[in-house]
């Protein structure tokens, strides 16, 4: 027997006759087997590789031969637009079985969420911060509503395992389980990892359920289209959009919403027909550009990582990556957009428009080309999630003991080997500060909790982010979109803001309640989001190190990426793999070259304010500007840093802190202990204390 004979009868009949599939892929066929008998799994493909299908199909079966009762399936997405993406299909699959599709985010409205309350559907597609709300609301009845779910599936569980909401998810999955009473299947798909069985591990907890990768090789061998070539600005980059590949759709990624802005601003300057798509455009206009753009053929629509994901915008031609992304992962699901139709190859084009963008996407590739995909690393101690979850329970279960929560999260993710007594200090913290209080040893949220998370700041608990306050565009009754207040922050009556690819003159602020009416302007403008930017990795800073050294020009070079490969290389002659530089200007800058990345330089640098100079970290160096002597900072970096084994700290100022939402919850030795453990740069001290340094003097 096939495994695909082992499938449902129903499910075999509409996926051959209905849907007029000849055969299964093999992630789809080979997944059968263990999801049928209940296994959790990691699925493994390319970008429409058929995951979503690999999951679903098993499941479908298992509801239908042991007739499941709604709500039995959880399907979790990291975007709205995903789920929106996905819930026609998922609707389609069910309805041809009998079953329901729901779909529940802050977008569904209130009708329809009482609807699915009265009605349950088989299959609900969510986001965690959904789900959350779910689970605390009292209009909510958990054990009718959710009292049968059995599998969860989650969509891009990569792009949810590297930060504080993967921890998130795993709490509500664990609060879940102690509502059915049962362990709930876990399915995470993906389409990049390079450490799949941790992945699996981190998704499964304390599941007692077999675990198993399911990867098989990949169907399209044939070699991806990709290059990088050097255009030297934002201006050069839009006149190549505009003149190459006319005549065909192309989806171009920029590292920021302003440069998207720019971009998009120049290019329909260049009357060429271009769409936006960021996270401070409205629904509606990000809905109209990608509905648009999926429908149009000679276009273009410029993006952050927005459409990084899953959501289909239709078949694309090309896609564009100005600079660089900040990892081979990335890399890899972006270009996964492209070579979908039947005779098509993947493709990607590099535009690097600044020196740093070729150094990340000469590293980038190097790495891609040898097959290397980064590890995805969850975030360790994550206190601060523990305690969102203490106030999220006692709204939930209105009864929440001091020493009984046990009961409800028997397991806790990320903490789980922590000591008893840590967590006894974490309450004791929040009680003792009133963001919780307790009577007759029965917690519920305090006054400080009440004012930081209650009433009107009631959805700021459901998110484990810390947002920025932004301003609403307005053209009339339409939003446009957000941005940032310093756009405002000029010393001119007349401010021109561009969003959405069109300039917009500000006619008037209305302060306090944050929003900016605009009308359309013929001047150009500019909008300002804060962007932290990706610091690269040590992994990535090496790699561009040794092809700095290296005498071999990579295939993927263009011929001016050549030529600026050539120029850089022997502006850095002086580089060696087995060596830090410290480059004295024989003026009034020295220059440490260390390659260890921007948060071990960060941490380095602070170590050596008091010099009489101003000292700035990059990701690939250190800077000492001013009056400097390159022996008393040589001296001082050999006797403070590489002569200690313990690594330099990484200073937590207010940006670090901001980054833990809830941490008003914690006290502040928890804090620092977090984010050091976070922060951690032991591999980057030890790498750089094993080189030897070599002083060098430069002189004009």
């Amino acid at each position: 027997m096939s495994s695909f004979d082992r499938l449902h009868p129903a499910v075999q009949h509409h996926i051959v006759n209905s849907l007029g599939w000849q055969s299964l892929r093999p992630l789809q066929e080979q997944s059968i087997d263990h999801l049928l008998g209940g296994g959790n799994a990691i699925l493994l493909a390319p970008t429409a590789g058929g995951k979503t299908e690999a999951a679903v199909f098993p499941l479908l079966s298992r509801m239908l031969t042991n007739n499941w009762q709604p709500v039995s399936i959880i399907y979790v997405c990291p975007l709205k637009a995903l789920l929106n993406n996905l819930h026609d299909r998922l609707e389609q699959y069910c309805t041809l079985l009998g079953r329901t599709c729901g779909l529940w985010h802050g977008d569904v409205s209130t009708a329809d969420r009482q609807a699915m309350l009265r009605e349950p559907p088989d299959i609900l597609l969510t986001t965690p911060e959904s789900l959350e709300v779910m689970l605390v609301s009292s209009s909510v009845d958990h054990q009718y509503f959710l009292g049968q779910v059995r599998c969860a599936v989650i969509d891009e569980v990569h792009a949810f395992a590297g930060d504080d909401r993967g921890w998130h998810m795993l709490y509500l999955f664990e609060r879940l389980q102690t509502i059915t009473g049962r362990e709930i299947q876990r399915i995470g798909l993906s389409a990049t990892v390079g450490n799949p069985q941790e992945l699996c591990g981190w998704l499964v907890g304390a599941n007692q359920g077999i675990a198993k990768v399911i990867h098989p090789p990949a169907e399209d061998t044939t070699v991806p289209e990709v290059q990088l070539d050097w255009v030297g600005s934002i201006e050069n980059a839009a006149m190549v959009i505009a003149r190459l590949h006319r005549g065909e759709k192309r989806l171009v990624f920029v590292d920021s919403r302003k440069r998207v802005e720019d971009l998009a601003y120049l290019l329909k300057g260049m009357e060429v027909e271009t769409y936006v798509s960021h996270s401070s455009i409205s629904l509606e206009e990000r809905t109209r550009a990608e509905q648009a753009f999926s429908e149009g053929s000679n276009c273009v629509i410029v993006s952050t990582s927005t459409l990084e994901l899953g959501i289909d915008v239709g078949d694309l031609d090309r896609v564009i990556q100005i600079d660089s992304p900040g990892s081979v992962a990335s890399f890899l699901q972006r270009i996964g957009r492209t070579g979908r139709r039947l005779g098509t190859s993947r493709n990607c084009l590099f535009l690097a428009t600044r020196a740093d963008g070729f150094l990340n996407a000469l590293g980038v590739l190097s790495q891609w080309s040898n097959g290397y995909v980064e590890p995805i690393k969850a975030p360790p101690a994550p206190w601060h999630i523990f305690a969102q979850q203490l106030m999220a329970l006692t709204l939930q279960e209105k009864q929440l003991g001091v020493k009984s929560w046990r009961d409800q999260l028997p397991f806790t993710p990320g903490l789980n080997e922590e000591p008893h007594d840590k967590f006894t200090h974490a309450i004791t913290y929040m009680l003792d500060t009133g963001i919780l209080f307790s009577d007759a040893g029965v917690m519920g949220l305090g006054a400080a909790g009440e004012k930081n998370f209650g009433y009107r700041n009631f959805m700021e608990l459901f998110s484990v982010f810390v947002s920025t306050p932004m301003y609403t565009v307005m053209h009339g009754k339409q939003i446009i979109g957000e941005v940032d207040v310093r756009t405002f922050a000029v010393k001119s009556d007349k401010i021109v803001l561009v969003l959405a690819g069109a300039a917009w003159k500000v006619k008037d602020i209305n302060w306090s309640k944050c929003v900016a009416f605009v009308e359309p302007s013929d001047e150009r403008g500019a909008a300002q989001w804060r962007s932290a930017g990706v610091p690269m990795s040590l992994d990535l800073c090496q790699t561009v190190l040794a092809e700095l050294h290296s005498d071999e020009v990579p295939s993927f070079l263009s011929e001016r990426a050549r030529m600026q490969l050539e120029t850089i290389r022997e502006e850095y002659d002086f580089l060696e793999t087995d060596e830090t530089i410290l480059l004295y200007d024989g003026s009034n800058q020295v220059t440490w070259w260390t390659f260890a990345g921007q948060l071990y330089n960060t941490a380095a640098a602070n170590l050596f304010t008091d010099l009489g100079a101003k000292v700035q970290a990059s990701n690939l160096c250190i800077d000492w500007l001013g009056a400097v002597k390159p022996d008393v900072i040589f001296r001082e970096i050999s006797q403070r840093l590489l002569h200690s084994t313990a690594s330099p700290d990484v200073p937590l100022d207010s940006e670090f802190i901001r980054e833990l939402k809830f941490s008003e919850c914690l006290d502040q030795q928890v804090i620092e202990e977090e984010l050091q453990q976070r922060h951690s740069i032991d591999c980057e001290h030890n790498l750089i204390r094993n080189k030897t340094i070599r002083q060098l003097t430069i002189r004009a």
